[in-house]
C-alpha cells in the first residue's frame, strides 16, 4: 500500500485554509470554551439559561412596532439582542418586565439591544396600555399579533427570552421569568457582548 505524502506547499496550503476557518469561526463566534465558561457563570435565576451547542438559524418572520411598520431580527444585525416573548395575561411576564426595562436601560446602546415582543391578541395598545401603567422607559413596544414570530421561535408557552449573536442567530433560551436587570444577568450578558465582538479569540 503507498504512502500518502504531502508536498510542502499542499501542506502550507492546507494549514492555512484549516488558520483561516478558525480565525473565521473566532470571529464573533461562540467557541466551545466560551459556552463552557458562560455556563460556569450561570448564578441565581440565570441559572435557568440554557446555553446551545450551536447557534440555531436566524427566524426570519417579521413582527411590527406600535405604529405598525415591519420590524425583523436583521433590523438589529451587528448587535447581542435579548428577545422576550411576552403578553398582558401572563402574569411572571408582567412581573419580569421592569427588570427587562431596567436591563435595557443599563445596557442597551451599540452592542446589544432588548427587544420586547408582545403575543397579546387584543392588539399593541393594550401592550402599551401596560407599558405605560408600569412606567417603562427603555423599551419600544413590538407585537407579534399572529404569532409568526413566536412559532418561528418554537415558543410554546410564555415567558421565553432569546438571547442572539450579532448574525441574529439564536445562543440561549430562557423559559419562565427572571430577574434581568440582576448582577448575575448583566455579567453574563456583557461577557457574551465581549465574547461576540470582532477582535475576540
Amino acid at each position: 500500500m503507498r504512502s500518502l505524502r504531502f508536498s510542502p506547499i499542499f501542506a502550507a496550503m492546507l494549514y492555512g485554509a484549516m488558520a483561516l476557518t478558525a480565525n473565521t469561526a473566532a470571529a464573533g463566534e461562540l467557541t466551545a470554551d466560551d459556552r463552557t465558561v458562560l455556563s460556569e457563570m450561570r448564578q441565581g435565576d440565570m441559572r435557568k439559561l440554557v446555553i446551545l451547542d450551536a447557534p440555531r438559524d436566524r427566524i426570519e418572520a417579521r413582527f411590527v412596532d406600535l405604529y405598525g411598520n415591519a420590524v425583523g431580527i436583521g433590523d438589529f444585525a451587528g448587535k447581542v439582542v435579548l428577545v422576550n416573548f411576552w403578553a398582558t395575561w401572563c402574569p411572571p411576564c408582567r412581573a419580569e418586565m421592569p427588570s427587562i426595562d431596567a436591563l435595557s436601560g443599563s445596557l442597551s446602546g451599540g452592542d446589544f439591544q432588548v427587544v420586547a415582543i408582545s403575543t397579546d391578541r387584543a392588539g399593541a395598545e393594550k401592550a402599551q396600555g401596560f407599558f405605560d401603567e408600569i412606567g417603562v422607559e427603555h423599551l419600544k413596544l413590538y407585537h407579534d399579533r399572529h404569532r409568526d414570530m413566536a412559532r418561528q421561535a418554537g415558543v410554546l408557552g410564555l415567558p421565553v427570552t432569546l438571547i442572539l449573536d450579532r448574525q441574529g442567530r439564536e445562543i440561549a433560551r430562557m423559559h419562565g421569568d427572571a430577574d434581568w436587570s440582576s448582577p448575575d444577568a448583566r455579567t453574563l450578558i456583557q461577557r457574551i457582548i465581549e465574547m461576540t465582538a470582532k477582535e475576540h479569540a
